[in-house]
């Protein structure tokens, strides 16, 4: 195969600070560039996944998330830009992989990060969707109609969506691919006016005992939601700047952005050797040294300390040396005489009629037989 790589022309988005930033990465853009298959005229559907990364690096800004859940689906790149990079021209490069012909297509995106300071929005609400997943939540008509519900329980002038992220990024687990369950999306959204009684409701006692004890809070307001989103009441958070505290959590969730942690520095190509002498005396010859004593000390206890035969009769009392001689030398001579003794079963133990022709068996010695040696037992007649 040849593998081609097609370069586009650069294309500049503007975003501001603070707010929310969706750029979606279309398939049917980038099919284009990829030759038709299987032939000219037909309609073609290719695996096509997408790389990104920041221009010279690795991987994307901290504050920028990538998500595609399948090469037959729209990449997005979303998240929140910072103050910090307000006026510095973030330059994202996006590499098309069509996975059929292995060919590439690339071009750069340019994000000019405005200032927003002249729309500041000190009221901030986050929310918990139960039954979204990321990328249908940032789907620009479920966005909006988020958002339109918002507006009516809240009612600002001014409504922003902030900042978007999976329950995943937040220590949540993997949903079991049963009943279309989701993984659960949190959405922030600012506004400038103070929060309205119905978000205020879940600050009441009564839902805060049912939150404790894991029970749907009582809110007049989510009616307005159940249709399409259901909103987990007992996770929201409600944030008012101007205060600089929290007005349901004392720990406010950070916002899924990735602190700055600088450049990357490698280490110095000039690095000393180490000495690993000591790492081997340390792991081999001291254990090693250790068994070898051990060994030695059990096998001098084994071998050039044992007590023999004539230490144990020189310290045994001679009556009990008498007594256990007479012992072995009576059960020496009593094996000796069973062994020699030529006794005649009794006839007890003998069959008295032959066991095929039923006669009587005579005995099976003659009259004559000295069998005063015999068990005193009845004679057979």
């Amino acid at each position: 195969y040849t593998i081609l790589s097609k370069v586009h022309s650069d294309r500049n988005v503007y975003p501001s600070a603070g707010v929310l930033f969706v750029h979606v990465l279309e398939r049917e853009y980038f099919k284009g560039e990829f030759p038709p298959y299987p032939k000219p005229g037909e309609i073609s559907n290719d695996p096509i996944t997408f790389n990104t990364n920041l221009m010279g690096y690795p991987d994307r800004p901290g504050w920028l998330r990538y998500i595609q859940r399948t090469p037959y689906s729209d990449g997005v790149l979303y998240g929140s830009p910072t103050v910090e990079n307000v006026g510095k021209p973030t330059i994202i490069e996006i590499t098309a992989y069509n996975r059929r012909t292995f060919e590439t297509a690339r071009h750069n995106l340019i994000i000019n990060i405005m200032s927003a300071e002249d729309f500041p929005l000190p009221y901030q609400a986050e929310f918990f969707i139960r039954n979204m997943n990321v990328e249908e939540i940032l789907a620009s008509e479920v966005l909006g109609d988020f958002l339109g519900a918002v507006k009516n329980v809240w009612q600002p002038e001014r409504l922003n969506a902030i900042n978007i992220t999976s329950a995943l990024d937040r220590g949540g687990r993997v949903p079991l691919p049963i009943n279309d369950m989701k993984e659960g999306v949190y959405v922030m959204v600012g506004a400038d006016v103070p929060f309205s009684s119905c978000l205020r409701e879940v600050e009441n006692p009564q839902n805060q005992l049912r939150c404790s004890q894991e029970m749907e809070p009582v809110i007049t307001c989510d009616k307005k939601f159940r249709t399409q989103f259901h909103i987990d009441w007992c996770k929201i958070s409600l944030v008012d700047n101007t205060k600089q505290v929290s007005t349901f959590q004392e720990v406010v969730r950070g916002e899924g952005i990735l602190p700055d942690g600088g450049e990357y520095k490698p280490p110095s190509d000039t690095l000393k050797s180490r000495d690993y002498y000591s790492d081997f005396l340390i792991t081999l010859a001291v254990p090693s040294a250790i068994a070898l004593v051990l060994f030695l000390i059990l096998a001098y206890i084994m071998c050039c300390r044992r007590e023999g035969v004539e230490k144990r009769n020189m310290q045994t009392p001679d009556i009990q040396l008498v007594h256990h001689s007479a012992i072995q030398k009576s059960t020496k001579e009593l094996r000796d005489m069973s062994k020699n003794r030529e006794i005649a079963w009794p006839l007890s133990t003998l069959p008295v009629f032959h066991p095929v022709t039923g006669e009587i068996v005579p005995p099976l010695h003659a009259d004559s037989y000295d069998n005063t040696s015999m068990p005193l037992m009845q004679t057979q007649q």
